[in-house]
């Protein structure tokens, strides 16, 4: 084999070599620099078992408008990687705030919520409408919500 031959062989070895450099270049810089709160690794499956665990940890829909406490319903799927990435969040504030407001969780995919999605007009998943303790609605929050805004309108409501 001739020089020149070694370097073309050669060439397609460095070019791979030098792209693998730069894509974890990249990815150490995203993963070094991003902000702590995010740091937290959340794949798809860890976000339906927690969104899951949640839902069986919620006060039945039943018990919440009959109780005085104000409440907060999430309207939610399974399948919706916004609401399995907020499962977490959730968890959190059922934690902190169960002894005060009724966390309550409802799957858009189950006919029985039907007319409950209509009455709060759950367009998009999650919803989060939050009832006051006369079950009339303070507040709805649709999509990703940061923990602070959640933790600031509850700490309002519940004085």
């Amino acid at each position: 084999m001739t020089a020149m031959a070694a370097a073309k062989e050669q060439f397609p070895r460095r070019r791979l070599t030098a792209v693998a450099a730069i894509l974890i270049a990249g990815l150490l810089t995203v993963l070094l620099t991003r902000p702590a709160e995010t740091a937290v690794s959340f794949t798809p499956l860890s976000g339906l078992m927690t969104l899951k665990a949640t839902a069986a940890e919620a006060v039945p829909y039943e018990v919440a408008i009959a109780n005085p406490k104000p409440t907060l319903i999430e309207f939610y799927a399974d399948w919706c990687t916004t609401c399995q990435a907020m499962s977490p969040t959730v968890a959190a504030l059922h934690q902190q705030y169960a002894e005060r407001l009724n966390f309550v969780m409802l799957d858009v995919d189950r006919p029985q919520w039907a007319s409950q999605v209509s009455d709060y007009g759950a367009s998009g998943v999650p919803q989060f409408t939050l009832l006051d303790s006369e079950q009339q609605v303070v507040k709805t929050w649709v999509g990703k919500v940061p923990k602070a805004v959640f933790k600031t309108v509850f700490d309002q409501i519940l004085g």
